[in-house]
C-alpha cells in the first residue's frame, strides 16, 4: 500500500514532497515524489514521553483508543499509580490491558512504591520486585525515581533499586522539582536520566546542560510548556513533549499533536518540535516504533498541517486505527464492575472525623497553585467557631483531609488549604497520589464526610457534593480507572468539574489538582494520611506552628 504528501523525515531533516510505500506491517520504501499532493502531510507516529496512563482514569484500552485519534501511535507510561495500590499484580494487569490498546503502551518499571515512607500505600517495592518487572520484555526502564531526597543521600534502598537497572541496562527516569547545582548534579550521577518536572526554565537549561533530557510537560493540572518552550529553540536535541497526567475531557480535545503545534507557532523549527515528539524520545528509550525509515514498523500520523495540528489518519503498524476524528476499530468490551481488580478496606466516616479543636495559635496552610503540582505554604490565625477550627469562606481557607483507605478505622488527618474558592459544599477523590488514599477539600465536617462516603461506597471515585446533591464517577478499577470509553468518562468528568465551579472553586482542574495536594514529593506542603508534609525538610510538621 502506498501514501502520498508532504513527508516529514525527521532522521535526515528534510520535508518533500514523496510517497511511504508498506506492507505486513512495515515501512518497504519512502521516495520522493514531486508531484505528491501538498495538502496534508506525513509524519512519525507521536509519542507521549511521560504519562501515567491512570490519571486518564481511563483503562489502558480505553486511553489507547482514544489517544491514537490525536496522532499518538506510542506512550512511555508509569504504572506507578495502580503499583501503588495493587503491587506487581497491578501493574500485570496493566501490561494485560495494554494488549487492547491500538496505541503502543511501553510501561516502566515504578521504583518508588511508596513514594516516601511517611505514609500507607497498598503495596511496597523493593529491588527484587523492581527486578521482577524490569526483566519482563514490555517494561523498558525504570520510571521517575521520585525519591529525590533519598537518591542525593544515597539512601542504600534507593541506590539498588538504581543498581538493578544499570545491571540490566535499562533506562532511569527523573523526577527532581526544584533541585538544581551541585544537588541535581549528585542526582544526575547516580545514574538519572530523564526530567519531566521542571517548572523554571533556568531548572530545564541546568539539566539540558549537565546531560539529562527534558521532557516538557502540559497536563491537565501542570502546564509548564510555555516557561519551557525556549528549550526547544535551544537545545532541541534534549526535549521530549509529554503530558505526564491528562483527564479524559482534555484527552478528547487533543494529545501530543497540540503541543507540536504550539510549538511550531512559537518559533520552534518544526522539525525540531516534530523530532521532541518522536525521534528523541523513539532513540533514548529504544522503542519499537517507526520513524518513516525502510524497514520501521509502519507507524505514523496523517495531519492537515504541522502548524494546525489537526490530525487526519493514524495508522499503527500499517493499519489505519483512527480517520477524521474517530477511532476505526471496535470498542473493547468493558470489564464488569464484579471484575475490577481494587483493594478498598475503609469503613464509612463520620462529621466528627473531621474536627480539629483548637484556639487561636498560627495554623501551616497549603496553598494551592493554578496549573502547578507545586504548592506554598503560609501561617494564618485560624476561625475557631465552638473551641473547634472550622473552613472560613471568605478569607477562602478550606478544610483538606485524607482518609486512608486501606485500614478500616485508621483516623482521618486533617489540614487547612488556600485557593480553592469553594462556597459550598465538598469535593473527594481516591486518586491522591501516589498512596492513592482518599483526599477531599470541603467548607464543612457534614459535606466532607458524605463527599467522602460516596468514594467509599464505591470502592474508589470522584465526587462531589454540589447544592445537597451528591455526584460520584466511580473507578472501579484499583480505585483509579473507570471501565468506560473516554466518549463516556470524559463528560461525566466534565459534569463533576462543572459542578465544583458553580460552587465556587476557581482552578481550571479541580481533581486534579486535588489529586496531588497529597503528593509527598512535590513542594512545598502537603497532606498524607498521616498529616502535613514539608516536602523541603522531608519531614512530618504538626498543623500548629507552635509544636
Amino acid at each position: 500500500m502506498t501514501l502520498q504528501g508532504l513527508i516529514a523525515d525527521v532522521v535526515s531533516g528534510k520535508i518533500f514532497p514523496g510517497e511511504v510505500a508498506f506492507e505486513n506491517g512495515r515501512i518497504s520504501r519512502v521516495s520522493s515524489v514531486p508531484s505528491a499532493p501538498r495538502d496534508r502531510i506525513i509524519t512519525p507516529g507521536l509519542v507521549d514521553a511521560h504519562v501515567h496512563v491512570e490519571s486518564s482514569l481511563l483503562s489502558p484500552a480505553a486511553f489507547g483508543r482514544h489517544a491514537c485519534i490525536h496522532g499518538t501511535v506510542a506512550t512511555v507510561s508509569d504504572p506507578h499509580e495502580i503499583a501503588n495500590v495493587l503491587g506487581v499484580p497491578g501493574v500485570r494487569w496493566m501490561l494485560e490491558d495494554a494488549k487492547r490498546s491500538p496505541v503502543k503502551i511501553y510501561f516502566g518499571a515504578p521504583s518508588c512504591v511508596p513514594a516516601t515512607p511517611f505514609e500507607t500505600a497498598g503495596a511496597k517495592f523493593g529491588p527484587a520486585e523492581v527486578e521482577a518487572l524490569l526483566s519482563l520484555p514490555e517494561v523498558k526502564y525504570l520510571a521517575e525515581v521520585m525519591n529525590y531526597p533519598g537518591v542525593i543521600a544515597r539512601d542504600p534502598g534507593m541506590m539498588d533499586i538504581i543498581a538493578v537497572a544499570r545491571r540490566l541496562g535499562k533506562r532511569i527516569d527523573g523526577h527532581a522539582p526544584g533541585v538544581v547545582g551541585g544537588q541535581l548534579e549528585q542526582y544526575i550521577a547516580a545514574g538519572i536520566e530523564t526530567d519531566h518536572e521542571c517548572v523554571t526554565l533556568d531548572e530545564g537549561r541546568q539539566r539540558a546542560a549537565r546531560g539529562m533530557f527534558v521532557a516538557i510537560r502540559e497536563g491537565s493540572a501542570a502546564r509548564n510548556f510555555d516557561a519551557l518552550v525556549p528549550l526547544l529553540r535551544e537545545c532541541p536535541e534534549m526535549c521530549f513533549l509529554c503530558s505526564d497526567d491528562k483527564h479524559p475531557d482534555d484527552l478528547l480535545l487533543g494529545h501530543i499533536n497540540r503541543l507540536v503545534a504550539r510549538a511550531i507557532a512559537a518559533g520552534v523549527p518544526a522539525l525540531d518540535a516534530l523530532r521532541a515528539a518522536t525521534l528523541n524520545p523513539v532513540r533514548h528509550y529504544g522503542l519499537e516504533t517507526g520513524l518513516l525509515q525502510p524497514g520501521d514498523s509502519a507507524d505514523f500520523a496523517v495531519l492537515s498541517s504541522l502548524e494546525e495540528g489537526r490530525v487526519m489518519e493514524t495508522w499503527i503498524r500499517g493499519q489505519k486505527v483512527a480517520a477524521d476524528g474517530r477511532c476505526l476499530l471496535p470498542a473493547p468490551a468493558p470489564l464488569p464492575f464484579a471484575e475490577c481488580p481494587n483493594k478498598f478496606s475503609r469503613v464509612p466516616v463520620r462529621p466528627e472525623d473531621f474536627a480539629v479543636v483548637g484556639a487561636g495559635e498560627k495554623i501551616r496552610v497549603i496553598t494551592a497553585l493554578d496549573g502547578q503540582l507545586i504548592t506554598d505554604v503560609e501561617e494564618l490565625v485560624p476561625t475557631v467557631h465552638d473551641g473547634q477550627l472550622v473552613a472560613d469562606t471568605e478569607r477562602d481557607v478550606l478544610k483538606i483531609a485524607v482518609v486512608n483507605r486501606y485500614s478500616p478505622e485508621a483516623p482521618v488527618a486533617v489540614g487547612f488549604i488556600k485557593n480553592f474558592g469553594l462556597k459550598a459544599g465538598a469535593l473527594a477523590s481516591s486518586v491522591a497520589h501516589d498512596s492513592h488514599n482518599i483526599v477531599a477539600v470541603g467548607v464543612d465536617d457534614a459535606a466532607l464526610s458524605e463527599a467522602v462516603n460516596a468514594v467509599i461506597a464505591h470502592r474508589g471515585g470522584l465526587s462531589g457534593v454540589f447544592d445537597g446533591k451528591v455526584q460520584v464517577l466511580p473507578l472501579p478499577i484499583a480505585g483509579l480507572m473507570n471501565p468506560g470509553l473516554c466518549e463516556e468518562v470524559g463528560p461525566a468528568f466534565t459534569r463533576l468539574s462543572a459542578g465544583a465551579k458553580a460552587a465556587g472553586c476557581r482552578l481550571r482542574s479541580p481533581y486534579m489538582t486535588l489529586s496531588f495536594m497529597a503528593l509527598l514529593v512535590i513542594p512545598r506542603l502537603k497532606i498524607g494520611d498521616r498529616g502535613l508534609f514539608d516536602v523541603l525538610s522531608f519531614a512530618p510538621v504538626p498543623l500548629f506552628c507552635g509544636k
